[in-house]
């Protein structure tokens, strides 16, 4: 069973997801008991700011920046945007009085959960799919024959690697919800 798919694809994607919720919850649960709560309202702006830092990689993707070595900005995608959205569930906590905040919440935790799918699929995807090609050329067949056997789960990995097609709105979607959460505090401050 340890190289099986749960193991292997199931399993990493759901403890990514559980050391989120369970991080947010001991951080939350520390600063309760230091009688330190007030400072998990203040942890949505560096999380905010932490998440447009992961942006980095998004960009050099898109060619709007040349700097950054895309792996790495990958790596660092994930863990900057992991570590802001822990922040601002910190900031959230277990306070239901923001529709307008736990919306955007709530399309942020889709958003880490659209990664996160898209991160296992692609890369289980790729995996199945080099290993197929692989033992098609150990079994002799040409190249053209091998791509011709494989034609179909090519056009799957194509497919697949078209998971953004669905991430991006709901990053989109989130961001326009976080910003109008920012914008209505700004707006309703009590600026005395």
């Amino acid at each position: 069973m340890t190289g099986s798919l749960l193991n292997r694809e199931v399993l990493p994607f759901l403890l990514a997801l559980a050391a989120l919720g369970a991080a947010a919850l001991a951080c939350d649960a520390v600063l309760h008991l230091a009688g330190a709560a007030w400072v998990g309202r203040y942890l949505g702006i560096p999380g905010t700011l932490l998440i447009l830092a992961s942006l980095g990689y998004s960009l050099r993707k898109r060619g709007l920046i040349a700097a950054g070595n895309p792996v790495a900005l990958l790596r660092w995608h994930e863990r900057l945007a992991w570590l802001g959205c822990l922040l601002v569930l910190v900031h959230a906590g277990i306070h239901f009085n923001a529709i307008l905040g736990w919306l955007a919440v709530w399309a942020m935790l889709v958003n880490v959960a659209s990664g996160l799918t898209g991160k296992y699929l692609l890369a289980r995807s790729r995996r199945r799919l080099e290993a197929s090609r692989q033992a098609l050329r150990d079994a002799g067949l040409s190249v053209p024959a091998t791509e011709e056997r494989l034609y179909w789960d090519s056009l799957t990995f194509d497919v697949i690697t078209q998971w953004r097609v669905v991430h991006v709105p709901i990053t989109l979607a989130f961001a326009g919800l976080a910003t109008a959460h920012i914008l209505s505090i700004f707006l309703f401050w009590g600026w005395r």
